[in-house]
């Protein structure tokens, strides 16, 4: 099957305009008499569903949490992108798109990416009116900072909670819309399947988390923005509810799942401590404006440290080894998180990290704290050389700037940052990979639309700071609310889609039954055992640096793992009721399905591209080694099985940007 990417003709600048100028619209009459499922409410699919409602179609959102405030969306933050150039250094949309191609390691869809950084600055616009309170400079402007990957200062912030402050401006947006009954809205619901009627995307099959009741929903669109998958490594920084259910369950009734490799490490997260954790947390990348990264140059330095002998503080300049600014001197602390984290990894398996573990660099704002305390001394006409006093007014500046994070971290590690360097390790943060999608951001099957990080992205191989909730907002309130009413302007006189059909009454026995057999099962491991162990295959086997024997094994091993679940695994309660337990095991069952295909797809591209590390595939330098035959995207459609799955390939085509060797130095 040749996969239809539905890019539009023309020149790269116009395909969008040209496109918004030729489609067919549904008149507002119209959109009263058509419903469409938003599956998920954070930054995509609240600004979707808020969107989509204003309108004029009829929405129902789902989302598993007890409000949609609570999306992992909240998580984020550092910022968002847009192509403003507030700062006059130079930015521009083209800038803004060539970076997120090159960052990608030129594994994006060239008109995507040039879409969505045309229509960034509308983003920031848009929240403004809905009263998020970015930071602002002395002039009254907007303020912005840098991130890894580029050499502009183009990401807009409020404090460290962007995320936050984001996800109520869209959550506003809905409960405006729910207040006018165009949104029905439905909490601490997990959808469990997708109905396919004569082919095309008709309805859900939910579970009400609260009593047990499995409920059918129909629409006459789909739209999944349900986030991504990195919790199939068990630790990462998702949130603990976050899952690949909704889009698995896609997969399994047609959507080609893409990329599922493409997982992004996150360079600066508290390092695991013990087996004991459940989930890691991350530390904003804006800290590296002002964090400095290093390790002690000499191993008995190493040693004193974890022994707890010897303090950071007391290693002199000429002992430090700030590896990213010797090793990348154009960017230095800020490249790109994919370079940032292998640079981390090499440094401690040389033996070099610096906790208990070995797993541990610091990230130090003394600089930038004796920084900015001169320069706020010399602002205010007091003595510069005042070792104390620069140093409170550097600490103030830090504090207004990265205070909330700084307040997060020593409750974390009981260690102030602001006297002692913060310790860093990479972690599994943002996925890539998704359902695939066409320029409109439908999947190949009709009425089935994934935005956001649900779907494959526009981030290729690697994503760059504060470009997801760029990529989660455009979707929502300027791509999709376009390209699904191309789609809806054939169903103005289909009527309402009625649930008493065979489709829905297959699916929902579907369901059925799979959360029957797990809750009768009766095994002697819990639900969690299983999640732990599929975790460490996948990051010791298909993490930041794989191989193809230890992908090999993963295979058949993730393989075997999932016989052992559905044969062992124990879910206590019953299914009439809230049971955290069961909505775990279903979510888990899903991963143990996804895991395979991940490393199924790692092992088949021999390359190194972005988060994609394998360890053939290398410089002389340690650096990722990109093939040119493997500039597509790997598209894979379900045959029962995952080891059956079949590839596609859509081929990367960069007409308006050269493709050459991603350097950072």
């Amino acid at each position: 099957m040749a996969l239809d990417s539905k890019i539009p003709e023309g020149p790269l600048a116009d395909k969008w305009t040209n496109y918004k100028n030729n489609i067919n619209l549904v008149n507002p009459a119209n959109k009263r008499n058509i419903d469409v499922i938003v599956v998920g409410t954070g930054l995509a699919g609240g600004s979707a569903a808020a969107t989509l409602a204003e309108l004029g179609y009829n929405v129902k959102a789902f989302c598993f949490q007890d409000s949609p405030r609570r999306a992992h969306s909240i998580a984020a933050q550092g910022g968002i992108n847009a192509a403003k150039n507030y700062q006059g250094d130079g930015d521009s949309t083209y800038r803004l798109f060539y970076d997120t191609v090159k960052g990608g390691d030129y594994r994006s869809r060239e008109a995507n990416v040039y879409r969505l950084a045309e229509v960034s600055a509308n983003i920031i616009d848009q929240c403004v009116a809905q009263g998020v309170p970015f930071a602002r400079e002395y002039g009254g402007l907007l303020d912005n900072r840098s991130f890894g990957g580029v050499l502009v200062s183009r990401t807009f912030y409020a404090a460290g909670q962007t995320g936050q402050q984001l996800l109520l401006g869209a959550y506003s947006a809905m409960n405006r819309q729910i207040g006018r009954g165009k949104i029905k809205m439905y909490n601490r619901h997990e959808m469990l399947d997708v109905v396919i009627v004569d082919g095309k995307a008709r309805g859900i099959i939910a579970r009400n988390l609260v009593t047990g009741e499995i409920e059918r929903h129909s629409a006459h669109a789909v739209v999944l923005g349900t986030g991504g998958y990195g919790n199939v490594f068990f630790l990462s920084t998702n949130a603990m509810g976050s899952n690949v259910t909704a889009a698995w369950k896609a997969h399994k009734r047609g959507a080609f799942f893409a990329n599922p490799c493409y997982t992004q490490i996150h360079p600066t997260c508290i390092p695991v401590s013990g087996d004991h954790q459940s989930k890691l947390t991350l530390m904003s990348e804006s800290l590296r404006n002002d964090g400095r990264i290093w390790v002690p140059k000499n191993m008995e330095d190493v040693l004193a440290i974890r022994e707890g002998k010897l303090k950071p503080t007391a290693i002199p300049e000429e002992n430090r080894d700030y590896y990213l600014e010797r090793r990348y001197p154009a960017f230095g602390n800020l490249v790109p998180r994919d370079v940032a984290s292998r640079a981390a990894k090499e440094r401690c398996d040389a033996g070099y990290g610096v906790n208990k573990t070995g797993e541990a660099v610091y990230l130090d704002f003394a600089s930038a704290i004796e920084r900015y305390g001169k320069e706020q001394a010399t602002v205010r006409h007091l003595d510069v050389n005042d070792k104390a006093l620069v140093k409170k007014l550097g600490q103030e500046v830090i504090r207004e700037k990265y205070g909330n994070l700084f307040q997060m971290y020593e409750k974390i590690v009981d260690q102030d940052p602001y006297n002692t360097p913060m310790m860093i390790y990479p972690a599994v943060h943002y996925t890539m990979g998704g359902l695939w999608v066409d320029y409109n951001l439908m999947t190949n099957v009709p009425g089935l639309y994934a935005i956001g990080e649900a779907n494959f992205s526009d981030h290729g191989a690697n994503r760059l700071g504060a470009s997801a909730l760029m990529q989660g907002l455009a979707d929502g309130y300027f791509v999709l609310p376009y390209t699904i009413g191309d789609y809806l302007s054939k169903d103005i006189r289909t009527g309402k889609i009625p649930t008493n059909t065979p489709e829905f009454d297959q699916a929902e026995k579907n369901v059925k039954d799979s959360l029957d057999h797990l809750i009768n099962n009766k095994g002697t491991h819990s639900v969690d055992h299983f999640h732990k162990r599929l975790g460490k295959i996948m990051w010791n086997k298909c993490g930041m640096a794989r191989n193809a024997q230890g992908l090999q094994e993963a295979i058949v091993e993730i393989a075997e793992l999932r016989k052992e679940f559905w044969r062992d695994v124990r879910v206590p309660g019953t299914q009439n009721e809230y049971n955290e337990e069961l909505a775990k095991a279903m979510r888990v069952a899903d991963y143990l399905e996804l895991g395979e295909l991940f490393a199924k797809d790692a092992l088949q591209r021999e390359e190194s591209a972005g988060g994609h590390f394998r360890e053939e595939y290398q410089t002389e330098e340690g650096e990722a080694l990109r093939r040119p035959e493997f500039q597509y995207v790997a598209a894979w459609e379900f045959k029962g099985e995952p080891k059956e799955a079949v590839l596609h390939k859509e081929e990367l085509k960069y007409e308006n940007i050269e493709v050459k060797e991603r350097s950072y130095k």
